[in-house]
């Protein structure tokens, strides 16, 4: 391989420990050895990777990918579509998403629940994720406040923190609140996440993607691991931020979409704040999943350099997920890897739209790849 991207800046050059005519060893589904091609010891078996750059593979750490409806609708639609599908339909079509996340080198993912807003509609999308094979599963019941609880929001409140975090209790690894104008107060958000804390659930925030608003400060006084929607931040949330173990998840896909201007990444990694990159692929804004999309973006619309923005999207998002076995190829970590149809990871933005997903392996097992 050309250039080795492992993100152990003891292993090589650059915070993103880049090795040269590097090589890499995995056993047992995990990576055993990397170094110059040269000291590389034996192995079973010889793979040529042809001059071609290797990152770990893409952590996308927010999504919404299991619901039923078209695309392009709106919210409420999206609901009524998802209570309307069927299990099988509902799993099929969650399986593509992930598929075609592998094929652009997503090899741990994150999606969420939230656009079925009842107890057996999100306990059936939970275990739906789960076996379309996506890694973390969040319960975001508190999405939005269904049309039927319009005129009693505490109530649908005083479900998602009974009967529906009840019902998807042992298929779900984190819950979620849009703490938002439109969604969830302060004290209706600060209500979600104690319950879904007391029942070990990991903790995950929405901010206000158009207007500054209690997110953050809610995120960071209950240590969530991450806050996602970061478009409209003031300084204050910056230095709360820079403060914290909290990742900022930044969505650079969905605000373009959506015709915001990005997120302020620059000032937060100039801050000293902890930043992931992730896809936000949900069907009522940006439908896609594509992380080498979001990596062009990031450097392209939000000031990050190639380096940064490639090390959020696979170590950030890690963080984000507060996981250690992924987002970087130093010995031990799962082999996660991503080939790129390129001779360096700077062409993730010198080709942006093309299919640089050359190879990917998940577990060290060879799972898609897009490019020739």
């Amino acid at each position: 391989m050309s250039e080795l991207v492992t993100n152990d800046p003891a292993l090589g050059a650059t915070p993103l420990g880049r090795i040269p005519e590097a090589g890499l060893i995995v056993q047992d589904g995990r990576v055993v050895w990397v170094g110059p091609e040269r000291s590389a010891p034996a192995a079973d078996r010889a793979l040529n990777l042809g001059g071609r750059a290797v990152l770990p593979g893409w952590v996308d750490s927010h999504t919404h990918l299991v619901h039923g409806g078209d695309p392009g609708r709106g919210p409420w639609a999206i609901v009524e579509a998802t209570r309307r599908t069927d299990d099988a339909t509902l799993l099929a079509a969650a399986r593509r998403h992930r598929a075609r996340m592998l094929l652009g080198g997503t090899t741990c993912a994150e999606t969420a629940t939230g656009f079925g807003l009842t107890a057996a509609d999100e306990r059936r999308t939970a275990l739906t994720a789960a076996a379309a094979g996506f890694d973390e599963i969040t319960f975001l019941g508190a999405h939005l406040v269904p049309v039927e609880y319009h005129g009693d929001p505490d109530g649908y409140v005083d479900l998602v923190c009974g009967p529906m975090l009840d019902a998807v209790e042992g298929s779900v690894d984190w819950i979620d609140v849009c703490c938002a104008g439109g969604a969830f107060d302060e004290a209706q958000s600060r209500r979600v996440l104690a319950a879904g804390q007391r029942k070990g659930l990991g903790l995950r925030v929405h901010a206000d993607p158009t207007d500054p608003g209690a997110g953050v400060r809610v995120a960071v006084d209950v240590a969530a691991a991450s806050v996602a929607h970061c478009t409209r931040l003031t300084g204050a949330d910056i230095d709360l931020l820079a403060g914290s173990a909290t990742v900022t998840t930044l969505l650079p896909a969905g605000e373009l979409a959506a015709g915001q201007p990005p997120a302020p990444g620059r000032a937060l990694l100039d801050a000293g704040a902890p930043v992931a990159l992730a896809s936000g692929g949900t069907p009522g804004a940006s439908f896609t999943s594509s992380m080498n999309l979001v990596v062009a973006l990031a450097v392209l619309r939000g000031g990050l350099t190639i380096g940064e923005a490639v090390f959020a999207a696979t170590a950030g998002g890690a963080a984000a997920l507060r996981r250690t076995d992924v987002g970087h190829l130093a010995p031990g970590a799962r082999a996660d890897i991503h080939v790129l149809d390129a001779p360096s990871h700077d062409h993730l933005v010198h080709q942006i739209g093309m299919p640089l997903s050359s190879r990917v392996f998940r577990h060290g097992v060879e799972v898609g790849g897009a490019a020739g």
